[in-house]
């Protein structure tokens, strides 16, 4: 019984200690290869703001055109100009014309997964971590990944540098902290998932939805949605990705908000 209570209390550190400032202060110096130097914060860009833009959109249409049939009651919200864009798309993606007219007719869909992968060439998706003790990871589950190519979000609640995060903090390994100070909490547990559903409730303006909340569940809506599993290098694993910081522009498409896994903690109409 000591034995075991012991190797879990071992365990336990092992995954705590690299949030444990004593100990990374105590072991930096030791781990160069885990280190990223950024020159300055604005050079750190492994990818234009305008890829990283025209990524989204194109995975994010190509999900709304797949999910069309379900899309009736936004539609009524857009303006003709924006059905029309849609309705082109439709056309010339070959995904049937007569569903134009007659939108509760059923319409084949595919998983966002295989949406990802028609779109971008390949897919992810978590599973368990080839790393000791380092549970879930993201891996590539077909296709292959171009560089510089975008392969995940990072989801969750955004906190500005005066928003309160205490108790949402503890035991919580998820708490992501940008070069701005701004704070995401990716948790899809507990008081995280909490804050993040009554968030994203908050934010809805009738059918239309500001943030996706499905990252929470088993049936993730944005496939991209996985960036928190992500795992970071080790002395013998070189890191195949890195975190880039993106703001969604204000003239984002309202009716693609829908698969944006952000939402922001406080309401402020000026953000």
């Amino acid at each position: 019984m000591p034995g075991r209570l012991l190797r879990g209390l071992w365990q336990r550190w092992r995954r705590y200690k690299y949030r444990f400032v004593p100990w990374i202060a105590l072991n930096l110096s030791h781990n160069p290869r885990t280190l990223r130097y950024v020159p300055e914060e604005s050079k750190d860009k492994v990818t234009s703001d305008e890829d990283v833009l025209g990524t989204l959109l194109k995975v994010f249409q190509a999900l709304f055109l797949n999910d069309f049939n379900k899309q009736s009651e936004i539609l009524t919200m857009l303006p003709e100009s924006v059905k029309s864009k849609y309705q082109d798309l439709l056309a010339v993606e070959h995904q049937g014309v007569k569903l134009l007219e007659n939108r509760h007719q059923q319409q084949s869909t595919f998983k966002p997964e295989e949406i990802l992968y028609k779109t971008l060439g390949f897919s992810v998706a978590q599973a368990t971590s080839s790393l000791i003790s380092a549970g879930k990871g993201v891996f590539v589950t077909k296709g292959l990944v171009p560089k510089g190519a975008v392969v995940s979000m990072y989801p969750g609640t955004v906190y500005q540098k005066y928003e309160p995060i205490f108790f949402q903090s503890i035991g919580n390994p998820f708490i992501f902290r940008c070069l701005d100070g701004v704070l995401i909490d990716g948790n899809d547990k507990g008081i995280s998932k909490v804050v993040y559903r009554s968030c994203n409730g908050r934010d809805r303006l009738g059918p239309l939805k500001m943030s996706d909340s499905t990252w929470l569940t088993s049936e993730i809506h944005n496939p991209l949605a996985v960036g928190q599993y992500v795992n970071n290098c080790s002395n013998d694993r070189a890191a195949n990705v890195c975190y880039q910081e993106f703001d969604v522009p204000a003239v984002f498409p309202i009716e693609l908000k829908q698969y944006l896994p952000n939402i922001a903690y406080s309401y402020d109409k000026h953000r």
